[in-house]
């Protein structure tokens, strides 16, 4: 059974930064695209970040410059560090392996508010 476990979230002002970690179980974590998507109150769930296998990383261009993605394969888990937080990354994040017909966590709440 897959189990991806998110952690991390929480309430932080603007400019502040958290980390949100994710690790899986159940499942060859190291051959999967790994990913962070967010959905904040009536929008759409939007990618965030991704790394594929060989550690190549693509980023929305919200976060550019703020957000850095990391991957251990050997403790199957995928970072995401938010550095410079806004107001608008408020959102319930989320990880995934393997696109969006693949795998999802439970979702982690990041709230940023003063």
């Amino acid at each position: 059974q897959v189990q991806l476990v998110e952690s991390g979230g929480g309430l932080v002002q603007p400019g502040g930064s958290l980390k949100l970690s994710c690790t899986a179980s159940g499942i060859s974590f190291s051959i999967y695209a790994v990913y962070w998507y967010r959905q904040a109150p009536g929008n759409e769930r939007e990618l965030v970040a991704g790394i594929i296998r060989g550690g190549s990383v693509n980023y929305a261009d919200s976060v550019k410059g703020r957000f850095t993605i990391s991957r251990d394969n050997a403790k199957k888990t995928v970072t995401l560090q938010m550095n410079s937080l806004k107001p608008e990354d408020t959102a319930v994040y989320y990880c995934n392996l393997g696109g969006m017909s693949g795998h999802w966590g439970q979702g982690t709440q990041v709230t940023v508010s003063s």
